[in-house]
């Protein structure tokens, strides 16, 4: 096989999930090779505009991940780009990390390349080439035309499973019995909000807004997210299928990232219905910030100032791994002996076709362990995933696909697969007490 490029690690999806898992490699000594279809990194953080990052931490404020994903939040900082960890306003978790879009963009880059990694950008993966239970390489296609990447080790991290399923890996879609998916959104930010306005609105009038929204603690903490306006939507009558108004500050003091468009039934590996919800959340973008500016206290002189690159994906394919993690194993807080991650976020699960949100809150300590056989496909030796496209339940997804839980499962593929290249054994088959030694040593909580 004559290939373009070869590596001991690929990773197809250059999203948080990505990164992490590309960094990790190199750091770990690994050659990487990073193929990811825009011309910048960062995924649904900087494409779709998914902000803020949520959450770090457990309800009752222990911080439970940490390792690559934390020394991304400290580099933000330190560049300007992060206020660090504060207190979510709306009470839902214990914190948000607001960071700015660009900066991330930079950074990332700068960390792939200080790990060794060679990224491929502008680069789509549109077939893969196996051998019985390897995958050998990528078939890729870019601006230089039709590419070959060959590798040892390979990590789906593009957020659909598309490496999985072009591979013809077991995967599902939705939730069980009709396949149906979370519904996505299309964010959108906007400049010359009065934020003391909206406090103020939350002040005078708490029953409109979420019942865990800190209402106690508004005078001493910034004011970070905003759940409610129940009253001005009712009256409202925005053709959007929701039942609140939901924004997030920042990151600049007069701007807000608006989280209210939902497009729902619509399949988001299918190209027609994708293209189809492109144009319907654009369209909903412009009605939400007309209702904003009209109804809501503090919008009237605001304005649209940035809109995603795409529509913000919340569910679509996963891999039917060696082990799926339930709703049972998340609410309960369950342990796992092969433990490469943990998570405090609840349960946010979006209903595919109606109104609400149904919500879930951990049990005992606040966190749930992520088991690495939820990271390992069933059929190939040398095939791992990360991010959004593990193995869980419909359900268990509403809480692993968060921007901090996929850092913390994309730096554990990452770390997994050089070890796998480097003693040259199955992923399945690598020493699961190395690999979580490995992660301690970088400071991830397992």
């Amino acid at each position: 096989m004559n290939a373009n490029f070869e590596a001991d690690v690929v990773v197809a999806g250059g999203g948080p999930a990505g990164l992490a898992a590309a960094i990790a490699a190199g750091r770990e000594g690994a050659s990487v090779i990073l193929v990811e279809r825009y011309g910048f990194v960062g995924g649904m953080s900087t494409a779709a505009s998914v902000y803020p990052w949520m959450t770090f931490h457990t309800a009752g404020g222990e911080q439970v991940i940490r390792g690559l994903a934390q020394e991304i939040v400290t580099r933000l900082m330190e560049r300007g780009g992060s206020p660090g960890h504060l207190r979510d306003t709306i009470g839902f978790t214990y914190s948000v990390t607001p960071y700015d879009a660009e900066i991330f963009k930079v950074l990332a880059y700068d960390m792939l390349k200080e790990a060794g990694v060679k990224l491929l950008a502008h680069s789509f993966v549109d077939g893969v080439r196996t051998d019985e239970r390897r995958i050998e390489a990528l078939d890729v296609t870019g601006k230089s035309g039709r590419l070959l990447v060959a590798g040892k080790q390979f990590i789906d991290t593009t957020g659909d499973a598309d490496l999985a399923s072009l591979a013809g890996a077991s995967v599902q879609k939705g939730r069980q019995e009709d396949g149906r998916t979370q519904p996505m959104t299309m964010k959108f930010r906007m400049r010359g909000v009065d934020i003391g306005a909206v406090r103020e609105a939350i002040r005078a009038n708490p029953d409109n807004f979420y019942h865990k929204t800190l209402f106690s603690e508004l005078d001493s903490l910034p004011l970070t997210a905003v759940s409610g306006f129940y009253a001005e939507w009712k009256a409202g009558k925005v053709p959007i299928n929701r039942d609140q108004v939901l924004f997030f500050t920042g990151p600049a003091e007069d701007e807000v990232l608006v989280n209210c468009t939902r497009v729902q039934g619509l399949d988001p590996t299918n190209v027609e219905e994708l293209t189809q919800a492109e144009d319907e959340g654009r369209r909903q973008v412009l009605l939400m910030a007309e209702f904003l500016r009209k109804h809501i206290p503090g919008f009237a002189k605001a304005s649209i100032s940035s809109v995603g690159a795409q529509i913000g994906i919340r569910e679509s394919r996963r891999i039917d791994g060696r082990y799926c993690l339930s709703i049972e194993d998340v609410v309960s807080g369950r342990r796992f002996e092969d433990c490469i991650a943990r998570s405090g976020y609840p349960v946010d699960l979006h209903d595919p076709s109606g109104k609400g949100v149904a919500s879930a809150f951990i049990e005992g300590g606040g966190a749930y362990d992520i088991p690495y056989r939820c990271l390992i496909t069933k059929e190939f030796d040398n095939l791992l995933a990360g991010g959004r496209c593990i193995s869980t339940s419909h359900e268990a997804l509403a809480t692993t696909r968060l921007t901090p839980s996929c850092m913390a499962t994309g730096e554990a593929a990452g770390r997994a697969a050089a070890l796998a290249s480097a003693t040259g054994t199955a992923v399945d088959q690598i020493n699961v007490a190395k690999l979580q030694e490995q992660l301690r040593r970088a400071g991830a909580v397992i």
